[in-house]
Parts: C-alpha cells; structure tokens; sequence
C-alpha cells in the first residue's frame, strides 16, 4: 500500500502514534519537495496540538537527521565534544567556553546560528570581529578543528536540511513552541556534526523560549533520552535566564565582554557558568574525574591567558583581525548613547529579558524576520541587576544605537522591577540532567 501524505495527517489528528516507516516517508518526501508546505503545516499543527510520544519524538529525529549528510570526523582520534545552547539574552557562554575547552585539550566542534527574535546569534557575535569567516565548508571546518582544537561555523546546506524548512514552517504556523519538534531540531543539527557528546545549556526564564523549570526539565529530560537512543552521550544544565548573562547584550559589546572573560576579567556569572559547562565537557571528555574537576581546570586557563590565546589562534585561522581582538578599542562603537534612568530607590527584584533582549532588536543589534540586517555595533549595557541597590536618578543600562527608536527606552525602562527589600540570591545553575 502506498503511503500518502493526507493519511498521515489524519493519523496524528486522531491523537494516534506514528510508525517509523510513516515519519521516514513524510520527512523523505517533504524534503525532496514532493509534499508541500500546506500539509506539512496541516501534520505541523496536529503534531503540535496532541503532542507526540517517546518513539515518534525518536523516528522524528532520525529521519531529520537522515535527511541531509553527518560530518565524518573520524580523522581525529580525541574525543570531540559539542555545546549547545537553547538561546538567550547576552548569552555569549560559547564565545568563551569553545577556546577555554580547547585549552583543556578537548576537540571542539561547533556550528553555530544567527539571532532571531530576543535571542541573540553567535555567528552574529563573531561576525563583528573584522574579516571573522563564518561560512566554512566542511573542508575548512575539520582543517580548522585539527589545526586550533575548536571551531565554530554555520552549518552547511547539506546537514539536516529537513530542519532548516520545518523550521521555517514552524516559526509562521505557530508551532516552535513543541518539545518534540524542539528536541528533533536541536539533535539533528547537533548529532550531524560529528562530535561524541554534547553539553547542552537549557535555559529557562523571562530571558528563555522555556519560561518555566517545569518545561526547561521536560526539554531536558527530553533530549537526554532521545540522544541516548541515538547512541549518544547528552548532559543538559538547566540555568536561569531570569536576567542577561554578563552586562553586555548586542554583538560587538558580548565580543568584547567575552574578551574581557577569556583575560580572567569578566562578569562572575558568566565565568562561573562557563565553568560549570566546561566542567561537564571535560568529564564526557575523559579528561577530567569529576565535573568540579573540570570546571577548576577550565578556571586556570581563564585567569592564566590560555583561553585566550587559543581564542586569538581561531580568530587568525578563520580570517578575523587579530590586531582588533588584542585591543578592543578598536571595535567600532556606536555613534550615540543613552542612559536609562531609575525613578524610584531600592533592590532591583526583577528583570524582564525577554524585554531587554527585544529593546536590542529594536536598537539594530539583532533581527525580527531572517533577512533583517544586524548592527554590530547597537546593544545595551546592563549596570544594575538582580539584587543591586539603586538609587533614584542611577543609570540601571545604557543604550547604544545609530539610530534611535524610543519603543526600545521604554522596554528597558519596564522592564526593571524596583522594590523596598532585596531579594534572595539569583540562582545561576538549577539543575543537571544526564
């Protein structure tokens, strides 16, 4: 009996579970365009609605996976161990926990995204180094690994390209939001790349797509197990993204920042939590005993130069200027700034991300559709956060720009919660699920 595409849809509209062969044949045929974007968006919806179980969820992520080529990284015989992180709002933890992994002497590979929405992209970031090459070809891609010990790059056409357009029918049919579809996103681009495990940094908060533990411990959990059935090793950090990592949100400044980290003078909590992961990485590296192990491991190098020299060594082999990264006051800088001003005295008790992240946007340093241009040099700077003490009239952020857009004080503005007691301590890391 031949399949046919309608019948599939029904299926998951009655609230009944997939066959492997069903999801093999919808992703096969919806790739090579044979079934258009109408049903897809049809099965989208169903999927979306009565959810998807364990097995389905599995055969999903086989088939995307299937659908394009896997990187052949067996010519390097270390262990190659991969990060990934679900998105957030000065999130520049790979910026600085690729080299200082590398460092350690763990094989990093890492292909990489642009921002979208409040979320900001790390081939963005690393784009506004001068010269900075971020479309590799898979040949370039292991030349660069085996020279440096990491790389970072965006992906090639040829892995999971059934992704690429669920992907895009998600993001306009209302359907992102669907664990399932989630944890078959990530591992097929993660698992096409090569590497034998994978760290992955599950955010939740104001600042997240996971608003919630609850959900970012389903993703988790998620992800975790559908990897282990694809024969691979999977570690997922819940960490709270109820404020911006760091002080920097927008391109250029998070370069910057990062910097700043990998010298062993940047933010606490974004060297804390580069620890954290990089401690993990290095257990599934077999390099280190214990996770606490690591992390100390991944400390030293931050604060003796190592990190960063091996930065500087991936910025020369893919193109970027040297000169810029060893003296930041190169980096071009935005032509205006503008303080935002408190109204009121006490503890910042509350930052709504999503809100800072959004202000970004607006400001130029990311993009609300995908063909929207990026202004490395817009952001904002972060002065107060969760717990600080402020004083009516103090700067709580900056906000730099070439172009004004008032919509994006106003986001800043709101989103600082003010109140007459201060708060319990933030809470970086929740939980670890492997």
């Amino acid at each position: 009996m031949n399949m046919r595409a309608y019948d599939i849809i029904v299926k998951k509209r009655d609230k009944k579970s997939h066959t492997s062969e069903e999801i093999d044949f919808f992703i096969r045929e919806y790739t090579t365009g044979t079934i258009p974007d109408y049903q897809v968006s049809a099965w989208l919806m169903a999927g979306f609605l009565n959810g998807l179980d364990e097995e389905e969820t599995f055969f999903l992520t086989r088939a995307m996976l299937n659908s394009g080529k896997t990187l052949d990284l067996n010519s390097i015989r270390q262990r190659k161990i991969d990060k990934h992180s679900t998105g957030g709002v000065g999130d520049k933890i790979s910026l600085v926990l690729a080299p200082a992994v590398a460092a350690c002497g763990v094989t990093v590979p890492m292909t990489s995204g642009r921002g979208l929405g409040f979320s900001g992209g790390t081939l963005d970031k690393l784009e506004s180094i001068p010269g900075f090459r971020v479309d590799l070809s898979e040949k370039e891609f292991i030349s660069v690994l085996k020279k440096v010990g990491y790389v970072m790059s965006g992906q090639t056409e040829t892995i999971a390209p059934a992704d690429r357009k669920l992907y895009a029918l998600r993001d306009v049919t209302g359907t992102v939001e669907c664990i399932p579809f989630i944890t078959a996103s990530i591992l097929s681009k993660k698992l096409a790349e090569g590497a034998d495990a994978v760290v992955m940094d599950v955010k939740c908060g104001s600042g997240a797509f996971m608003k919630s533990i609850e959900d970012a411990r389903v993703l988790a959990q998620s992800l975790v197990t559908v990897a282990g059935r694809m024969g691979r090793k999977l570690i997922c950090i819940i960490s709270n993204m109820n404020q911006p990592l760091g002080r920097a949100v927008g391109n250029n400044l998070e370069v910057i920042e990062s910097i700043e980290c990998l010298r062993g003078e940047g933010p606490d909590d974004v060297t804390d939590l580069v620890c954290v992961l990089g401690g993990y990485m290095l257990l599934a590296a077999e390099i280190a005993e214990t996770a606490g192990a690591g992390a100390q491991r991944v400390r030293e190098v931050l604060k003796n130069g190592e990190a960063f020299e091996k930065f500087v060594e991936s910025v020369r082999a893919q193109g970027g200027s040297v000169e810029t990264v060893q003296d930041i006051r190169r980096f071009p800088r935005a032509r205006y700034s503008r303080d935002v001003i408190a109204r009121r005295s006490g503890y910042v008790s509350a930052i709504n991300t999503e809100s800072i992240g959004t202000a970004g946007v607006l400001l130029g340093a990311g993009r609300l559709k995908k063909e929207d241009t990026v202004d490395h040099t817009a952001g904002i700077f972060v002065h107060k956060k969760i717990g600080n003490i402020v004083n009516r009239g103090d700067a709580l952020a900056t906000l730099f720009f070439n172009t004004e857009d008032e919509r994006a004080f106003s986001l800043v503005l709101d989103a600082y919660s003010i109140a007459g007691t201060k708060p319990a301590d933030f809470k970086l890391v929740h939980e670890v699920i492997m």
